[in-house]
């Protein structure tokens, strides 16, 4: 079966919406989407890390269906209603003790946007320290903080003033070829010289973190690293803000990301995975910060809808009683070692790194540089043996490993067989 005329993708799905594979999909469960040919794929993007706890999880599906029978929108600032409520203690249950307000939206934008106010309007402070090579979305102020990739942002100048870089870990491209500690020492220097050079501390109202880099490459920090700028915000009064949109609800095999690392966040953005694919996101910080907005100085007509709030709270209530994340640990180490065993076979691949079922493979010419070639191609064959895979990284070097974390031990083997012979294809 092929689509209907009127529905001509090429007529009616604008180029901006560049598509990683021609999947036409008809329905999905667990790890699996089926195309409307009957073509069953394994699903190793999670629709970029969305369904975490599989697609169309029954009790999801149910808790979706029963709230759509009794109302459907109810907006925040007019109707109080349980789901919203529901949802915020679950997701607040799963935090720190000084994590205990949230406020709801509809997508990892507009939590970046949200949390940057928030932080602006507690600090009364004007600027802010992001990391270079981060990815925080595509709305204007979270442009502003995104340097993934130069056409994120071109031709949108001029963006938000008072933004400020400093650079995040990647070792396995580490300044000099430093060890990792090194590393960590020139990284954290170039984030200091800022305030000797750029921005006064005292203008800072916040420093954004991904807990882990997405986009910009699955790069995994050291806790060091992480502590240390906690303790920089600390020393100068500047909210420390961890997006936890792509690391979150289990992905990194703890329920955040930064759980690993032994900091807390004064405030955590959350989206991608927190309603199983229904547009929820949140800004989570501590009732005295939530407490320097003034009613209206932010809001959506959309935010805490009563569908998507009840989908939030049945998928946290999942992630807990069916133990996802630590089946995200044990399955993500099955699947980090296989991928480590392709690599001693196989100098193309550089690095093979990540946390949880947040794993990448990242592809290497002979010179060491980066090999988008090989990464398309090695996604291209797994598309012929029906497993999706996506890219990331500055220059597509390489591609994500990030199953449904319902994901058992013979899929990943499954995965693994089918992801080596790919490679060998190279």
């Amino acid at each position: 079966m092929v689509a209907e005329t009127r529905l001509d993708p090429q007529t009616l799905v604008p180029r901006v919406i560049g598509r990683y594979t021609p999947v036409f999909v008809d329905h999905a469960e667990g790890i699996y989407v089926w195309d409307r040919n009957g073509q069953q794929y394994m699903d190793f993007t999670s629709g970029i890390a969305v369904v975490n706890a599989g697609h169309c999880h029954p009790r999801v599906v149910r808790a979706i269906q029963e709230q759509a029978a009794k109302i459907i929108h109810a907006q925040q600032n007019i109707l109080l209603h349980e789901p919203m409520l529901d949802a915020a203690a679950e997701l607040t249950a799963t935090m720190p003790s000084s994590l205990d307000q949230v406020f709801w939206a509809n997508s990892g934008a507009e939590a970046i946007e949200g949390a940057l106010k928030l932080a602006k309007i507690a600090t009364r402070r004007p600027a802010v320290i992001a990391m270079r090579g981060a990815f925080h979305g595509r709305t204007h102020a979270a442009m502003s903080v995104t340097s993934s990739r130069a056409k994120v942002r071109a031709h949108y100048e001029p963006l938000l003033a008072s933004m400020y870089y400093a650079p995040y870990p990647y070792y396995y491209r580490a300044p000099f070829g430093t060890a990792p500690a090194e590393a960590d020492d020139y990284y954290l220097s170039e984030l200091k010289a800022l305030f000797d050079t750029m921005v006064m501390p005292d203008d800072v109202a916040a420093i954004l973190v991904e807990t882990v880099a997405g986009e910009g490459g699955y790069l995994v920090p050291s806790a060091r690293w992480l502590q240390e700028i906690r303790s920089i915000c600390d020393e100068h009064g500047i909210m420390l803000i961890l997006d936890e949109i792509q690391t979150g609800v289990g992905r990194t095999g703890t329920m955040w990301a930064f759980e690993q690392f032994d900091v807390t966040p004064d405030i955590v953005t959350v989206a991608k995975g927190i309603a199983s694919g229904l547009p929820v996101s949140a800004v989570v910080a501590n009732k005295q910060t939530m407490d320097k907005w003034p009613p209206g100085a932010h809001g959506g007509t959309y935010g805490a809808n009563a569908v998507g709030t009840a989908a939030a709270a049945e998928t946290l209530r999942v992630m807990r009683d069916e133990h996802l994340p630590e089946n995200a640990a044990e399955i993500g180490d099955v699947i980090l070692q296989g991928l480590r065993e392709i690599q001693a076979r196989y100098p193309v691949i550089g690095d093979v790194r990540g946390m949880g079922l947040m794993l990448a493979v990242e592809f290497v010419e002979a010179d060491g540089g980066p090999n988008p070639a090989a990464v398309n191609k090695v996604i291209a064959n797994c598309f012929e043996e029906n497993v999706l895979l996506i890219n990331c990284g500055t220059y597509d070097q390489a591609i994500r490993v990030i199953p449904p974390l319902v994901i058992d031990r013979q899929q990943a083997k499954e995965f693994l067989a089918i992801f080596e012979r790919a490679v060998a294809a190279l």
